[in-house]
């Protein structure tokens, strides 16, 4: 069949996340990410192809890798977006201080999350699980 090869797809899901959702990331960066994963997961679903003349067909692991990486990385990019602070190596640039040190906001976001897979073309469901912290204060991180 001819179509997009499951290589080329895997490269661009990389470097969609690498650009718009690493270390340092923005929320138009990341909503930039969640429309352009999703039209990488229908253009695999749709055009994907691999070669089929071959003894060992590694495109075929590649696309099972890919269509988990796919759903994953969609889920890392509206958790991450969700978590509108910065924390540890989460850095969004639009909370920094002056010195351009990382913000957190342990207010709203001293929690755990975990997301509800609710269906195809339905939204995932986030459950939080607060933090307590008995022995250990929280504080803001500086590097200087």
């Amino acid at each position: 069949k001819k179509g997009t090869n499951v290589i080329d797809i895997y490269r661009r899901l990389g470097q969609v996340m690498y650009d718009e959702v690493g270390m340092a990331r923005n929320e138009a960066g990341l909503k930039r990410a969640l429309t352009q994963i999703p039209k990488l997961r229908e253009e695999f679903w749709s055009d994907a192809s691999m070669p089929t003349d071959l003894d060992l067909n590694k495109y075929l692991e590649v696309a099972g890798r890919l269509a988990d990486f796919l759903d994953l990385s969609e889920l890392i990019a509206r958790d991450a977006l969700e978590r509108d602070e910065s924390c540890g190596g989460h850095f969004r640039e639009e909370h920094q201080s002056a010195d351009g040190e990382a913000l957190r906001n342990d207010a709203d976001f001293a929690y755990v999350a975990a997301w509800q897979y609710k269906g195809e073309g339905q939204k995932h469901a986030l459950h939080k699980e607060n933090l307590e912290f008995e022995t250990v204060k929280l504080t803001q991180r500086s590097y200087k």
